[in-house]
């Protein structure tokens, strides 16, 4: 059997391409560069090793999701109704809401801020004009349009790495630390671990990624339940193509996002940094006006490509929990419950803005509602992904299984974590 050729894998590659590259690139979101940001200003180097562990693990998570999405011809929220009560999923949605509208919040000022940094004009201003465009966009642009949009929009991550390069690096080192764990040693090392855990798996996108399964059928002509259900090998396999390069990339810029702030705030003792915008600008004394401006411009970028995330799958788990009409490929007369709870958590993060709620807070309670909310989100998704009815013959794979069961255990230890550290700090 003759071996593909490079060219004929990279064609393959870029083939399979679709929910699982934009779902990846979206968990790097503004809240999430100022986390990565913290760990690089504070701890320097030592917590490089997580980008490396943290990719099997969520990949695991996302290829189930996909998985469930493209077997069930539906829905996660709409999946676990049929093994789980609707309260249940009610209390699951309304969590998925608040984190959701809060991180919303937090992104939507992580973008103004960068984008006052780099023109001067008024953060409040671009709060607004990045609101309503985003909102505009969600609710007028059909799905396949919207999708084109965010896989192009993944191209602006590659600020953090450039930007890695332009500083510059002891890669010796680098890689030492990267290929042999270095564990926290202090409170703070500890909870920095727990927040990066949790911001890189986050229940918001375990809905996307399978609502976006069904919504990839639906734009292939796929539109009734029973063309859906089932998916051939050749699909699935595509698929985990697709989800394995889109939380690489994610885990990739994770890695760098730390490198930079580490070679560059942590070496200088710059330790103090809370948010996107203070990494940003401190990165001007030490990489220079370019690199900062990278650094701003992919802040800018990502959070046009996480919050119709975050709005949509919060928006996909009530419709599909309480039966209402649904897609990015209907119009607003057409899923009008659907579209009021997108455009009621963007209009409530511009709330929170103008409120002059600290983001650091914010996300901090947005980080414990995700603790407390993924793992038992997990469970139910382990006995979902292992039930052959529901699965159609097709259940999650035992190694896939066995991944995504270790991600539960250690879900559940962080929000443990999460209070105990809260408490140790009284």
């Amino acid at each position: 059997m003759q071996t593909p050729s490079p060219t004929r894998w990279l064609q393959y590659v870029l083939k399979s391409l679709g929910p699982g590259i934009i779902t990846g690139a979206a968990d790097d979101d503004p809240s999430g560069i100022a986390t990565y940001s913290v760990a690089g200003a504070q701890l320097g180097t030592t917590l490089l090793w997580t980008a490396l562990v943290t990719w099997p693990l969520m990949a695991a998570v996302q290829i189930m999701c996909a998985r469930i999405g493209m077997v069930t011809g539906k829905g996660l929220a709409a999946t676990l109704k049929l093994r789980f009560p609707v309260w249940l999923l009610v209390i699951f949605a309304v969590s998925l809401l608040a984190a959701n509208t809060i991180n919303i919040g937090a992104d939507l000022a992580g973008m103004a801020d960068a984008a006052q940094m780099v023109t001067g004009v008024n953060s409040h201003i671009y709060v607004i004009v990045f609101a309503v465009l985003i909102s505009w966009a969600t609710v007028k642009l059909r799905y396949h349009q919207i999708a084109n949009v965010l896989k192009w929009l993944v191209l602006v991550l590659l600020a953090y790495p450039i930007t890695a390069f332009v500083v510059g690096a002891d890669w010796a080192s680098v890689v030492h630390d990267t290929f042999i764990p270095s564990l926290p040693r202090s409170r703070d090392g500890w909870a920095m671990l727990v927040a990066i855990l949790g911001t890189t798996i986050s229940p918001y996108l375990f809905f996307w990624q399978a609502s976006e399964e069904v919504e990839e059928e639906k734009s292939i002509g796929r539109t009734t339940l029973a063309t859906r259900q089932g998916a051939t090998a050749e699909e699935l396999q595509m698929r985990r193509v697709d989800v394995g390069v889109g939380t690489f990339f994610s885990n990739l810029v994770m890695f760098f996002i730390i490198l930079t702030t580490a070679l560059t705030l942590n070496r200088h003792g710059n330790t103090h940094i809370e948010t996107s915008r203070q990494a940003a600008e401190a990165l001007r004394p030490f990489a220079g006006k370019f690199a900062t401006t990278l650094f701003a411009v992919g802040i800018v970028g990502v959070g046009f490509l996480a919050i119709p995330t975050l709005a949509g799958s919060a928006a996909y788990a009530f419709a599909e929990t309480l039966g209402w009409r649904q897609g990015l490929d209907r119009k607003i007369k057409q899923a009008r419950w659907f579209y009021v709870v997108i455009l009621l958590s963007t209009a409530m993060g511009v709330g929170l803005d103008f409120a002059g709620i600290n983001p650091v807070k914010a996300l901090y309670w947005t980080a414990v509602i995700n603790g407390l909310l993924a793992p038992f989100l997990l469970v139910a998704i382990l006995v979902v992904a292992a039930d052959r009815k529901l699965m159609q013959g097709q259940p999650s794979s035992r190694l896939g299984w066995a991944l995504v069961a270790i991600t539960t255990v250690a879900m559940f230890a962080a929000g443990v974590a999460m209070f105990v550290v809260q408490t140790a700090n009284r």
